[in-house]
């Protein structure tokens, strides 16, 4: 909220500037086109230095021994960021997905050659074209992060550009938020076969210009932040590309936050300059050290397994799950001679005979030694059901089912087995999130119960 209240009192501040005089207005102009431009494209691999970059775009010269490749790519974005400008100060045209097809054929020039990911073969980019095969990353932790299929891609579009006009129409969204809203669901459909976080950055700024706001520049030196912020999403938002591709505002607030935080610098330039004042930023020197001194506080701010965070996932988290999941098992016991359930902790990460403790209540206090010892070394957590023997069915053999719902505790993250998804500590499942563990543990329930009887 108090982001929201500073970025209004800026955008008056800004508007009563208005106009700026010409000076002012070109080495603001000048300044962004530079950054912008140098940034977005070194965060997708780009090698050309800042003078490099300054050199081609102001004086259309080269130095150095880059690739021809990136100075033809840095020149089509510098393009493509002038064709973005004219479309988002036409205030009376839509979005359309021909002019989003229209960016990507910009910026990349022409079709072109691209190697595969494990460098042993080649295929063809098709430039403004949707993707014609499915495109994937690899994540942090290994696994294999999947975007929109090609045959998706075409009517998932078609749906982002109408929400897009339908949202911007009613104006119930500031621009931040709709702008942070349409980049991931944009980069969640992944539509194109290369160039879509340009893409993406670029109609960020399109809604920001759209809108009267300063446009915004991510910095290169802020990519894994950037990218963790996306992927910190991704685990509320849920890991299909139809639930990406529909994400809601609540679900992204952490990067509608640092979208806020760029903002709120690219007013406090455009100020600047609109009061004549100096709009150079630190040194590249000064802006290292501040860049070091961000990632030290960031490491030791980013919590780690520990007593406290085994703690908070069991209070807020299991144990109003497990009241929920105990409220359907217990309406199943009614076919059943017995019923149990209980909560084992472990130092390991699977059930060791003699090496788990049952925990039915949180006690911080740490009074109890026993407990305390295995919180403080707990790498699972296990709830289990068991119904015994079924009324009406006569056997001389046991006849049970079991279910077990599973939390591994890692070093710096937590699994739950029924979503297969991994939660940075500080971050707990969702309500959307907690009543898909309830509906696959009660449909897992009922089919035990079915194959039984």
């Amino acid at each position: 909220m108090t982001a929201t209240i500073n970025i209004e009192r800026l955008f008056e501040t800004w508007k009563q500037l208005q106009p700026l005089k010409e000076e002012d207005q070109r080495r603001l102009d000048q300044k962004f086109m530079l950054d912008f431009n140098y940034n977005s494209n070194r965060l997708e691999g780009n090698t050309l230095t800042y003078g490099q970059t300054k050199l081609l775009l102001i004086f259309d010269q080269t130095e150095g021994t880059a690739s021809m490749r990136d100075y033809q790519e840095m020149k089509a974005h510098n393009v493509g960021l002038q064709l973005m400008k004219r479309e988002a100060e036409d205030r009376e045209r839509p979005l359309t997905e021909n002019f989003i097809r229209t960016l990507n054929q910009t910026i990349q020039v022409e079709d072109y050659r691209k190697l595969s990911q494990d460098g042993k073969s080649s295929f063809e980019i098709h430039v403004g074209v949707y993707k014609t095969r499915p495109n994937s990353v690899i994540t942090s932790t290994g696994e294999e992060f999947h975007y929109a299929s090609p045959e998706e891609t075409p009517a998932l579009m078609k749906d982002l550009a109408e929400w897009y006009n339908k949202e911007e129409n009613q104006g119930k969204r500031n621009p931040i938020e709709l702008a942070a809203m349409f980049h991931y669901r944009y980069i969640r459909i992944h539509p194109f076969e290369d160039g879509n976080g340009r893409v993406a950055r670029l109609m960020v700024n399109y809604i920001l210009h759209r809108h009267g706001y300063p446009m915004i520049v991510v910095p290169t030196n802020d990519k894994t932040s950037y990218l963790q912020l996306l992927r910190q999403c991704d685990v509320e938002v849920g890991l299909t590309p139809s639930e990406g591709a529909n994400a809601k505002a609540e679900d992204l607030q952490p990067f509608t936050d640092y979208l806020s935080e760029l903002v709120e610098h690219a007013f406090d330039l455009a100020i600047r300059a609109g009061r004549g004042e100096s709009i150079e930023e630190p040194s590249d020197f000064a802006k290292h050290i501040r860049l070091i001194e961000k990632q030290v506080k960031e490491k030791q701010l980013k919590p780690k397994r520990n007593s406290e965070e085994v703690w908070n996932v069991l209070e807020y988290f299991y144990f109003p799950l497990e009241k929920v999941l105990n409220e359907k098992a217990k309406e199943a016991s009614v076919l059943f001679t017995q019923f149990m359930q209980y909560n084992l902790i472990s130092k390991y990460p699977d059930i060791q005979k003699n090496e788990c403790f049952h925990v039915n209540y949180i006690d911080r206090s740490g009074q109890n030694f026993q407990i305390r010892e295995f919180v403080e070394a707990a790498q699972s957590m296990w709830y289990t059901v068991e119904l015994i023997n079924p009324k009406e069915i006569k056997s001389d053999h046991l006849l049970k089912i079991k279910l077990t719902l599973n939390i591994q505790f890692k070093e710096e993250y937590y699994e739950v087995s029924l979503l297969d998804k991994k939660y940075p500590y500080g971050y707990y499942p969702s309500e959307k999130d907690k009543q898909t563990i309830v509906k696959k543990f009660t449909d897992e329930l009922i089919g035990k119960i079915e194959a039984l009887i």
